[in-house]
């Protein structure tokens, strides 16, 4: 008997892939987040010092129709102990055919098309303790099945598991006045119907035009903010999602050295229906005075109907921005943008700028602005938080 399980254990480990069929990459960083002015509360502090580390374990097989990946994230921060966290960005296993796919797992799923704000992209809760951008995304699990045909691909999804929004904790920066209490969120539905969302998109190019038209029923990954006072006077804001029906549509045209974008939303609640809207174009001058440089120029109009109810800031402001790409070596990429209120002709200016020496390493550096914000405004919160950050990584 022990010969007989020797002889299978052997036979197991022949079909085994080989450890040099396996990759892993990823990267280590050292953050700085280094803020102008005092904070608006003495709990906070002006500088934060943390360290970060992803990595990911990657192997396709099959003659590449299948493939595993696994990204785990850790960031530990000094100071704000909400902003030490860990994910699983990916761990998922796709396998592909000539037209579909299949994918498993925990995933990061994007949508959309438009420079300064992303409305129809639904999937994946945003990070918002690891950047106030809302760029980066936590995992989210879900069942995939993508259908591929000449007129498009149709995209089938099932999300077990929803995730509440992180945000900073009271030393953290920047973070909204009062704070949130993430711990008394509150839904419209619990039970199966808070935890499991559906959605389709149908995604297709023709000729110039790239469009994609999508659907989401569940509970909205953006909440809206309820005032609590607690017993003993403390004020904060509660979060809270409302399951929702969200439409949404992505138009995107590259016409020589113009790229036009759209992107519209239609979401409907128990509560209300609202519309919101980004459109706007990106002219680029390629290799100026051929030196490789490329030069873009950006515009946009944010809209949201929801004015002042909207929980973000950007319901009918205006965006312009440059984009600078040296095409060079090193990657080195800066872009620089503001964002300005219609109504109050406040200012938010964002600036970022990376590039790669060393082969190996990697200098992020943004710089955030705020200016002019009026107290009834959301980013009068931020008044205070005029920050810069540097990130320092290797990458393996």
């Amino acid at each position: 008997m022990q010969k007989k399980l020797h002889y299978l254990l052997i036979l197991s480990l022949a079909y085994l892939p080989p450890v040099a069929a396996w990759e892993l990459s990823g990267y280590v960083g050292i953050e700085d987040l280094a803020f102008i002015e005092k904070p608006v509360d003495s709990q906070q502090h002006n500088n934060y010092v943390s360290g970060v580390i992803e990595a990911e374990l990657y192997h396709e097989w099959d003659n590449g129709s299948q493939i595993f990946a696994f990204v785990p994230y850790f960031r530990g921060s000094q100071h704000d102990s909400q902003r030490t966290h860990f994910d699983i960005r990916e761990l998922t296993w796709v396998k592909s055919a000539e037209e579909w796919e299949l994918r498993l797992g925990i995933r990061k799923e994007f949508w959309g098309v438009t420079e300064s704000r992303h409305l129809v992209d639904i999937v994946n809760q945003r990070d918002m303790v690891e950047n106030s951008d809302g760029e980066d995304k936590l995992g989210q699990p879900m069942i995939n099945f993508a259908w591929i045909q000449d007129w498009g691909t149709v995209d089938l999804f099932i999300l077990p598991g929803f995730r509440e929004m992180p945000f900073t904790g009271e030393e953290g920066r920047p973070r909204a006045q009062p704070t949130i209490n993430n711990h008394h969120a509150q839904y419209d539905k619990n039970g199966f119907e808070r935890q499991v969302a559906y959605a389709i998109r149908w995604a297709h190019s023709v000729g110039d035009w790239d469009i994609g038209l999508s659907h989401f029923y569940g509970t909205s990954r953006d909440p809206v903010f309820i005032v609590e006072q607690d017993g003993q006077g403390k004020i904060s804001f509660i979060p809270y999602y409302q399951n929702i029906n969200q439409t949404g549509l992505d138009v995107q045209a590259t016409i020589e050295n113009w790229l036009l974008k759209w992107e519209a939303t239609v979401r409907a609640s128990e509560q209300e229906t609202s519309f919101a809207t980004v459109a706007g174009f990106e002219y680029t001058f390629f290799n100026v005075s051929e030196t490789g440089l490329d030069i873009g120029l950006l515009a946009e109009y944010l809209y949201d109907s929801r004015d002042e109810r909207a929980p973000s800031s950007f319901e009918n402001d205006f965006f312009t921005g440059i984009r600078f790409a040296l095409n060079d070596v090193q990657d080195t990429q800066i872009l620089a943008g503001v964002m300005v209120d219609s109504r109050t002709l406040s200012q938010f200016y964002n600036i970022e700028a990376s590039r790669r020496f060393f082969d190996n390493f990697k200098l992020e550096v943004e710089a955030r602005f705020f200016n002019g914000a009026k107290p009834d405004e959301i980013m009068y919160a931020f008044r205070k938080d005029s920050h810069f950050r540097f990130e320092l990584s290797y990458h393996f």
